[in-house]
């Protein structure tokens, strides 16, 4: 199976934001900041506390928001020069391929720890931390559907 792409940057920046959403620790400190800011807000409402308490968990909750919407993904896009790049992957029972005009990358399943769909790509992950994204674009409803297959069959198997 075979596929030529590049990408798109507001869907990739969607994709990254996606990533980081998806980290346990980024979902525990969204929780926490915002049972901090309705507990002020409670508190100051009821008049039990001054409104620096409350002030204070709005600010964190707007940049806290911030920075994983839209800080964090523009910050690893302007970074990664990949994402400037075209590419063809091939996907078979041994390995992924991936190859531009400045080389090629082969790597094994058994080196993806797990994956996962957005609405516009296929997330492939290397580790927690480490991931190569493929978009959804151009794939036929077909394509999709193998390759989904393809993926579950070696990479949720590995989990």
């Amino acid at each position: 199976m075979q596929h030529h792409f590049s990408y798109n940057k507001r869907k990739v920046i969607q994709a990254l934001r996606f990533h980081f959403i998806k980290r346990n620790e980024v979902r525990i400190l969204i929780i926490l900041v915002n049972v901090f800011a309705l507990m002020s807000a409670i508190l100051f409402y009821s008049k039990k506390i001054r409104p620096e308490p409350f002030l204070l968990g709005s600010f964190i909750w707007v940049m806290l928001m911030a920075s994983f919407w839209y800080f964090l993904p523009n910050s690893v896009y302007k970074k990664a020069a990949t994402f400037q790049d075209s590419f063809t992957i091939n996907f078979n029972d041994l390995e992924i391929k991936l190859e531009n005009n400045r080389g090629e990358m082969h790597w094994d399943w058994k080196q993806f720890s797990h994956f996962f769909e957005s609405p516009h790509f296929f997330h492939l992950y290397f580790d927690e931390k480490s991931f190569f994204i493929v978009p959804k674009d151009d794939m036929s409803d077909a394509f999709r559907h193998e390759l989904r297959a393809l993926l579950k069959k070696h990479i949720s198997a590995q989990k």
